[in-house]
């Protein structure tokens, strides 16, 4: 494990490369066996190596020496650390029942922390479970630490060909801060904590799930991103992106037409339902069908001019909204998006949103991300998904272990593969 002395030589915003594996194991027992018995051990690697070569570097292939090993006083553990023949890199073996940084066991934090999961506090985990707040805190945070992509996808094939994205605002000490998010198959995909919502500074936001999509697969590009009408959100995209297509948002052109409608009672329904009669059509000839009778003038009634306005914004906007019937499988609306910013949205308000810096808090909102990605559903959504236990379950369709923080301590193993993101 790294020094604390040679983390601070760290050039800043660099980051520091895991030279650590989380290894699977389903005991302490079978832990036990392999420490006291290294042909077993090596025997126990490399058949995790061939089941789950993804949690392994490309150079283990090659081949390892045992390297010594390192006793833990706080846990009272001992750990081997290899030194691959491929490139000479020294890893130190951590058993996936055992939290990074030995802080302690997996079963002895996984309640407290999936608790967060409904904004309790870090003062009244302390009261119930013992430790300290800060204790607490920085278990949580240091989620964050691990790659949200790699950590949540763990193929190349895996990466969603469709997203959604928008930007969450919240509060860092009384000043207003954006969280860039990207959401995808029920995962939050990418969550950074940027100062401002111009072009520049949300390409900068966005660019971190770039970066680690990247790294899965450096081909990698989504064929579509489903957004607001904020335009700076869709020239970031396409920035990332050259070749992405954008596809607006139907439901925020239904809520922006029905808040104009408020001033005569029965309005709202009735041109809600027009539009979403406009969104129901099967095909694209269909659709724009409808979209030439939504301009000629339906509903008969007389509108306000605010409403006609906004009615007129829909149709010439009719080429954003066409674009999904040449995108099978695209996201149409960003509900899938707007479910989980409700789940930013209560952590944040439960914690009266950020007091430290902007590096913390997009480390907290990144531990968020995991959380949710990794949480077990509760018993009607485990019936109703069938065999799949958590999202993370749900998009690779398997799971390394039972425990929903052991499953993502593996998982995170070499902390997703990378990330440049550290708690300053």
């Amino acid at each position: 494990m790294e020094s604390s002395s040679a983390a601070k030589k760290t050039p800043p915003g660099t980051g520091r490369k895991a030279r650590s594996l989380c290894v699977p194991f389903a005991s302490e027992a079978t832990y036990g066996r392999c420490l006291s018995d290294r042909a077993y051990y090596r025997h126990y690697l490399m058949e995790q190596y061939h089941t789950h070569p993804e949690l392994f570097p490309s150079a283990w292939s090659a081949g390892f020496h045992f390297h010594g090993v390192v006793h833990s006083k706080k846990q009272g553990l001992r750990q081997c650390r290899v030194k691959l023949k491929g490139d000479g890199t020294v890893y130190q073996l951590r058993p996936s029942f055992m939290m990074p940084y030995m802080i302690g066991r997996v079963e002895a934090v996984e309640k407290p922390l999936l608790l967060r999961r409904w904004g309790v506090s870090f003062d009244a985990l302390a009261y119930v479970f013992g430790r300290d707040p800060m204790y607490w805190y920085r278990a949580y945070v240091s989620l964050g630490r691990a790659s949200v992509v790699g950590t949540t996808i763990k193929a190349a094939e895996r990466l969603p060909a469709h997203v959604i994205a928008d930007e969450k605002h919240t509060r860092c000490r009384g000043q207003r801060v954006f969280i860039p998010t990207t959401v995808a198959d029920n995962c939050i995909l990418g969550a950074e904590v940027v100062e401002a919502a111009d072009t520049p500074t949300l390409t900068d936001g966005y660019q971190v799930f770039a970066d680690e999509a990247g790294q899965l697969d450096p081909a990698y590009a989504p064929q579509t991103v489903n957004t607001d009408g904020w335009q700076p959100t869709q020239a970031a995209w396409k920035t990332l992106f050259p070749s992405i297509t954008r596809v607006l948002c139907f439901l925020h052109a239904v809520l922006a037409v029905k808040n104009r409608c408020r001033s005569v009672p029965g309005l709202g329904y009735e041109v809600g339902a027009l539009l979403w009669q406009v969104y129901a059509a099967p095909t694209l000839a269909a659709f724009a069908q409808r979209i030439r009778r939504l301009r000629e003038g339906r509903p008969a009634q007389p509108l306000p001019d605010s409403v006609k306005e906004k009615l007129r914004d829909v149709c010439d906007n009719a080429d954003a909204f066409k674009a999904a019937y040449r995108h099978p499988g695209c996201y149409r609306t960003s509900n899938g998006l707007e479910r989980l910013m409700n789940y930013q949205h209560r952590l944040l308000w439960t914690m009266q949103y950020f007091h430290g810096t902007p590096q913390s808090a997009t480390l907290y909102v990144r531990a968020m991300a995991l959380l949710w990605n990794f949480h077990p559903y509760g018993r009607k959504t485990q019936q109703k998904e069938g065999r799949y236990t958590s999202p993370f379950e749900r998009i690779n369709q398997f799971r390394y272990h039972d425990n929903w923080l052991e499953n993502m301590m593996i998982a995170a193993s070499r902390r997703g593969q990378q990330t440049t993101h550290k708690i300053r």
